[in-house]
């Protein structure tokens, strides 16, 4: 199992600089699999767990091999929001490809639902940094074209619709084209086409990385409501520090070459969470140091 070791010192008298010591012991999975061993694992989550265990995935580049990924272990319980940070190139969207089963070419085990994921499947919806509308399609056309290839009934996909354009805020923008609407907007239709087909893992691919500043932040404030509210595991890949600690349960930090995980950050946070608030921004702190550069003279 991973295991975390938390310590947060809130002294009062310390320098505004001061940052929470949080300390998060990562375990690789080959120490997993010693002592506590993976059936233990399985047994101690249940079907809507994700277990991934010591994934590795290299890509041939001039007859050359391109380790991207190398040895990672996750455990993701139920209903946990967890963010994922690091440098570009580190196989952030790698890994979520391969949870999506977009990508099956790997070594190691991915398990969700009690199953190994061998391909896509309704369970798990991805959302991308471009919301992939298509022009010629109206918001609930465009949500509705998550629908193919599923026999569900053309009353229920009318309600489903219905409820998701709702649940995103976008009523009245029913029968509005992509060109007629914002940005943001459309990448609310994206997150609703989803969730239409409710899937019980949501997977988020720098979700907000072409938005303005503004349209980021109302944006993070409603995904936020839309996980509490529908129940989600949820896992999202990005660059913005402050954006995962807002919404995490915890932070994964990874590097690069290879792409593995450095630590985990957890975020004993009460949601609504205040950002302006001195745990928020050392925990901010904190991950942001694992990116700093260092000038040599």
């Amino acid at each position: 199992m991973t295991t975390y070791n938390v310590a947060i010192s809130l002294d009062k008298r310390a320098a505004p600089s001061a940052r929470v010591q949080i300390a998060a012991n990562y375990h690789s999975g080959a120490s997993n699999a010693e002592g506590s061993g993976i059936e233990g694992s399985h047994q101690e989550i249940n079907d809507a767990s994700l277990l991934i265990q010591d994934v590795s995935k290299s890509y041939q580049l001039h007859d050359v091999s391109l380790n991207v990924l190398n040895g990672i272990h996750l455990e993701i319980k139920p209903g946990e929001f967890l963010s994922i940070v690091g440098a570009s190139g580190c196989g952030k969207s790698t890994l979520l490809r391969l949870i999506a089963g977009l990508d099956t070419s790997y070594t190691g085990s991915i398990i969700y639902q009690g199953q190994a994921i061998t391909g896509t499947d309704l369970s798990r919806g991805i959302v991308f940094q471009e919301h992939r509308l298509f022009p010629w399609l109206t918001v609930e056309e465009n949500i509705a074209l998550a629908f193919t290839a599923t026999d569900v009934s053309r009353e229920e996909r009318k309600l489903r619709v219905a409820k998701q354009i709702s649940t995103v805020g976008l009523n009245g923008f029913e029968k509005a084209y992509p060109h007629q609407i914002s940005g943001g907007m459309s990448q609310r239709v994206a997150i609703a086409r989803a969730l239409v087909l409710k899937p019980k893992l949501l997977l988020l691919d720098e979700p907000f990385g072409a938005l303005d500043a503004l349209t980021r932040l109302k944006l993070q404030q409603e995904l936020q409501r839309l996980w509490e509210h529908e129940g989600l595991t949820t896992i999202l890949v990005t660059h913005d520090v402050e954006e995962a600690v807002f919404l995490g349960d915890r932070i994964v930090v990874m590097e690069s070459h290879p792409g593995r995980i450095r630590r985990i950050v957890p975020v004993p946070l009460a949601r609504p969470r205040d950002r302006s608030s001195f745990l928020f921004q050392s925990i901010k702190a904190d991950v942001m140091a694992d990116f700093a550069i260092v000038e040599v003279e």
